[in-house]
Formats: C-alpha cells, sequence, structure tokens
C-alpha cells in the first residue's frame, strides 16, 4: 500500500499533520515499505494455484486439491517424489478431467499417461471373470511399476479386483 494511500485513511487531522519531513510522513514511508513484499505477493497470487506456474514445493500441495495426492503418497515425508515435478504438473492440470473419469478405463489409462509420460496403456474387463480388470501396461513404463500401481488400486472401482500386466520388449 502506497503512503499516499495509508494516508488518506488517516483522520483529517493527521493528515494535514503529514508533511515531508515529519516523523509521521517517515512513518507511513515505513509502512509502505513493509507492505511491499507482501503485495508482490497479492500481485501474483493467481500462480500459487495454477499448474504450471506455481512453485516446485507447492505442487505437490495442489495434487491433494485434485484427489492425486495417492500418486506421491509416502510413509516417509522426506522421501523423494516418485514423479517428476513436471509430470505431477501436468496430474494437477488434468484434476478436474479425471476425477470426472475416475473408475473408468478412459480415467485410469489418462492418469496412467500423466503420470508416466508414456501412451499405450490398456483395460481389459474379460468376459469370463466379472468385477476383474487387466492393466496392460507398455514395456517402457515398467521401471514405474510402483507408481503405477498406487495409481491403479486408487483409480479402480472399490468392488473391481485388478491386474497388472507389463508387455513384454519388442525386438
Amino acid at each position: 500500500m502506497r503512503r499516499s494511500a495509508i494516508e488518506r485513511l488517516l483522520p483529517a487531522a493527521y493528515q494535514r499533520a503529514c508533511v515531508p519531513g515529519s516523523v509521521l510522513w517517515a512513518l507511513l514511508e515505513v509502512m509502505e515499505g513493509l507492505h511491499a513484499p507482501d503485495e508482490a505477493i497479492l500481485v501474483e497470487v493467481d500462480a500459487l494455484f495454477d499448474a504450471y506456474r506455481a512453485p516446485d514445493g507447492l505442487v505437490v500441495r495442489l495434487t491433494r486439491w485434485v484427489a492425486m495426492d495417492h500418486v506421491v503418497a509416502s510413509p516417509r515425508p522426506d522421501a523423494p517424489l516418485p514423479l517428476p515435478v513436471g509430470r505431477l504438473r501436468d496430474l494437477v492440470a488434468n484434476g478436474a478431467l479425471l476425477a470426472r473419469w475416475r473408475g473408468t478405463p478412459y480415467g485410469m489409462c489418462r492418469a496412467l499417461e500423466l503420470a508416466t509420460g508414456l501412451r499405450g496403456f490398456a483395460i481389459d474387463e474379460p468376459a469370463d471373470q466379472p468385477f476383474h480388470v487387466v492393466v496392460r501396461v507398455p514395456a517402457a513404463a515398467a521401471d514405474q511399476l510402483a507408481v503405477i500401481t498406487r495409481i491403479v488400486e486408487a483409480e479402480k472401482p472399490a468392488s473391481t479386483t485388478v491386474e497388472i500386466v507389463v508387455a513384454e520388449e519388442s525386438s
């Protein structure tokens, strides 16, 4: 808040006494300086909630807001992130879409694609096994099975069993 704006909030007698070089003038200058850092944050406050502009440390918290925190869940708070921050940003940015499609084959495939950065996931529902799904994982994602498992367990319907199958490397 500018010194002049603060001055306008004062009673008329104080406004008349606020002249350059006075103690009140200096006090209002100090107040303006104290407000400056907070105002700088408020000018950019929308960036704190934007998946692609938020500081890296805030992105993990944003995953909670869009119900994707199971992707980064770890028993140890100091554990490294299981995904690069860029992929977490993609999950947060697509949070509404993922929530709308949660529990569906499309929703699970989309969440897996965003988390791994790979395409080629498939969900099969065998006719001879009701309430069971088979998640087919591309071979390139084999090293990300821990994250894939967490996502599948959280995204599948509660009454459904699941089997995760990694495709064989093609020669």
